[in-house]
Parts: C-alpha cells; sequence; structure tokens
C-alpha cells in the first residue's frame, strides 16, 4: 500500500490524505528528486551567500531552536535568499499549505529572524516544491 501512496504522491505532487502518509514519514522515504534544491541534488557547493556574515545570522538563528520545533511536525526549513534588508524562507514537507505555516511564521519565524537581523523583512513561502538555489537549514 506504501509503494502505492508513494505513486501517486509522485504523480499528483500532493500528500496522501491518509494514515499511509505517517507510514511514508517513518520510512523517512525522500521526496522526488525534482524537489530538491539544485545544490542539494547534486551535492554542489552552497551557493556563494551562504557564506556571507548575514546569512551566518539567519543559519544561527534557524538552527538553534526554529529548526527542531519544525522538524519535529514534519516539515522542511529552507533559507532562499538572506540579505541585510531581506530574508526569503520556504517552508515544505507537511507544511506546505498547511494553515498553521501562519502562525509559525508570526510567532516561530519572525522572531528568530528578528532577533538576528533587525531590519530584515521576512518573507515565508510554503509549497512542495523548493525554490532553485534554497538552502536547506541543517
Amino acid at each position: 500500500m506504501a509503494s502505492e501512496v508513494n505513486e501517486a504522491m509522485k504523480a499528483t505532487k500532493q500528500p496522501p490524505k491518509s494514515e499511509a502518509f505517517a507510514t511514508l514519514k517513518t520510512t523517512a522515504e525522500q521526496p522526488p528528486s525534482s524537489d530538491l534544491s539544485a545544490s542539494e541534488s547534486r551535492g554542489a557547493p552552497a551557493p556563494t551567500w551562504a557564506s556571507s556574515p548575514v546569512m551566518s545570522k539567519v543559519m544561527e538563528a534557524l538552527e538553534t531552536f526554529v529548526f527542531e520545533l519544525v522538524e519535529a511536525d514534519g516539515g522542511e526549513l529552507y533559507v532562499v535568499s538572506a540579505t541585510p534588508e531581506d530574508v526569503h524562507l520556504h517552508l515544505a514537507g507537511t507544511c506546505a499549505g498547511c494553515p498553521g505555516a501562519t502562525m509559525t511564521r508570526e510567532r516561530l519565524l519572525q522572531p528568530a529572524v528578528h532577533d538576528a537581523i533587525p531590519r530584515a523583512t521576512l518573507k515565508v513561502t510554503t509549497g512542495w516544491r523548493v525554490p532553485d538555489g534554497a538552502h536547506r537549514v541543517r
């Protein structure tokens, strides 16, 4: 049954709606390779902005506490871009399309990013497809 659900998920790019989804998560199956960022799927080095001081601050803030909470709910957290003015994060996994993503943004992501970079504007996107060049947190 799990293989049928997995095939359906690949064909529709939608998570299964039944308890089989929990089975998929526990077996640690990966999403289709097209959903992975370019740097993860090809093993390429991280983008040059990944070594910037701003990126370091954002990654440290997210890895400290936020990562565990997002992952505990089956979500995946990606940093798409980070500058002193703007930080773009992407939520994937079970966070894709979840109504709770708004609360995650307001109560978890915004305070963490604001502590690291007070003047930055936060942009959070969700979905199964991860933007090109995104860097997965931890």
